[in-house]
């Protein structure tokens, strides 16, 4: 049995049509979005908006932590928005519908996905077609083991479109239960796991995945969120945690053997 994972796509729809060539199916940890690239700032919905000196200077102020001024430039710009008669709320989703259409299109048959912080869960049903099987706080068995996937992210300063508190997430992954393998947008509270070394800050974890990887010591725990982490790799007892990597970036998914 093979199995390919990717998280964090983020746009990359080219690669995502060869993500799944010669696996037995595809899973997606979610993030398909791309609201702003750090990497490249003229790249994303935001910059398509305001432009890329705009996109660079929100880039610099939420990678200092500067939070309440990088809102400042996002009220600011939205409001200039708003003054031409616009809808924020109908030009986001008619970006995010696009890229939607292109990523959905790409995603080989069988596909297994969750949701990531920056997605829109309410749209996926419109685009997942017969080949793709949403799961969030929901389990599935593949090739003889059993896959349990929880969606979404923890509720931050950024203010993604799907954060969720704690005990929302926690009830998710208790209702997933004992599994092969737990799959996850986010990664469990580990530090190293957890710090972004070129975003130089900790994206939040979950304190619940990490209990239940303690307590139902599942083969593995395959996460994305984190794009440049400290570690890509941790066992936490008999559990190897894995970081399936920056799917947008690399190109490349993450490979599983049976």
């Amino acid at each position: 049995m093979r199995v390919h994972v990717v998280s964090d796509v983020h746009g990359n729809s080219r690669d995502l049509a060869a993500a799944g060539t010669g696996a037995d199916a595809l899973l997606c940890l979610g993030d398909l979005v791309l609201f702003l690239d750090y990497a490249d700032h003229s790249r994303g919905i935001f910059p398509d908006l305001f432009g890329a000196e705009n996109a660079s200077a929100l880039v610099e102020l939420r990678t200092a932590r500067r939070f309440e001024e990088a809102r400042a430039l996002g009220r600011r710009l939205w409001g200039e928005l708003d003054a031409t008669g616009a809808s924020r709320e109908s030009v986001i989703e008619g970006a995010v519908r696009k890229q939607y259409a292109e990523l959905f299109a790409a995603f080989p048959t069988p596909t297994y996905a969750t949701y990531g912080n920056v997605d829109i869960p309410r749209l996926w049903p419109e685009y997942a077609g017969d080949g793709v099987t949403v799961l969030d706080g929901q389990r599935v068995e593949i090739g003889g083991r059993v896959f349990g996937f929880v969606g979404g992210g923890l509720s931050t300063p950024m203010r993604t479109p799907y954060e969720i508190s704690d005990e929302e997430f926690a009830a998710k992954v208790e209702a997933v239960g004992e599994v092969d393998v737990l799959c996850s947008h986010i990664p469990p509270e580990v530090p190293e796991l957890c710090y972004d070394t070129v975003a130089r800050r900790f994206e939040r974890g979950s304190t619940a995945l990490l209990h239940a990887i303690r307590t139902t010591r599942p083969r593995y725990a395959l996460f994305g969120h984190v794009h440049q982490p400290l570690a890509r790799r941790v066992r936490v007892g008999a559990t190897e945690c894995i970081n399936v990597g920056h799917f947008n970036a690399t190109g490349t998914p993450y490979v599983m053997e049976w």
